[in-house]
């Protein structure tokens, strides 16, 4: 045997093995592109159905999704409550964040968009429902307090009754200490703080994203302030 017969099985499996990991790269990036198309998808479909109720016609950049999310203390131990998961991108960035699986809950109205989240996350107790109901959604899961709720719902396309009710529900579990966490791409408040009883203040303004949109925090005034 001569010596170049000796090193052609040390050679041969090194030129498919870079072969196969462009492959992989090429699979992992086209099935990236394919599932964004296919989210894209359903987030429309939702939205003609629906436009009052989905308020955007694209999903949040990950630029907003994640200045929302760094609004949540990770550290508190009450669970956080997503409200309007959609495809998902703010849900992605609380769990970037830091919020364990097991405190994260996502609640979704949207059919589609539930059983997207649920495909996507399956690690995660998403509920169908809708957030005028919130307490009554989460009595069966037994949670009582929330640290956080972090909305992407269209509050200023509702009307000011839903608003209210969304929002008495929320604190129903914040209490004083939680944080309400809204996105608008409006420039004022979509809440009405002083009616409400709240206090908010712009945490975070995300040019980035198109279009441009603010990031609220609020909380509950103290009773003796």
């Amino acid at each position: 045997m001569s010596i170049n017969d000796k090193t052609v099985p040390v050679l041969s499996p090194l030129l498919p093995r870079r072969d196969s990991d462009k492959l992989t790269r090429h699979r992992r990036l086209r099935h990236a592109a394919t599932s964004r198309d296919g989210d894209m998808a359903v987030f429309l479909g939702s939205w003609l159905k629906a436009p009052h109720r989905i308020g955007a016609l694209a999903p949040s950049s990950r630029f907003l999704a994640r200045a929302m999310a760094t609004q949540v203390d990770v550290r508190r131990p009450e669970f956080v409550v997503e409200l309007g998961g959609g495809t998902g991108s703010v849900t992605k960035a609380l769990l970037d964040a830091g919020v364990p699986p097991s405190r994260l809950i996502v609640v979704e109205r949207d059919e589609r968009l539930y059983k997207l989240l649920r495909r996507r996350f399956p690690e995660l107790r998403v509920v169908q429902g809708d957030a005028t109901d919130l307490v009554a959604l989460l009595k069966p899961l037994g949670i009582k307090a929330a640290s956080a709720v972090v909305s992407s719902l269209p509050l200023v396309s509702m009307s000011k009754r839903v608003r209210g009710q969304i929002v008495d529900q929320a604190f129903y579990l914040l209490g004083e200490a939680g944080r309400f966490v809204q996105y608008t791409y409006s420039l004022s408040s979509p809440v009405a703080v002083r009616e409400l009883g709240l206090r908010g203040r712009v945490a975070a303004r995300v040019w980035l994203n198109f279009p441009p949109a603010s990031v609220w925090n609020y909380r509950r005034i103290p009773a003796a302030a």
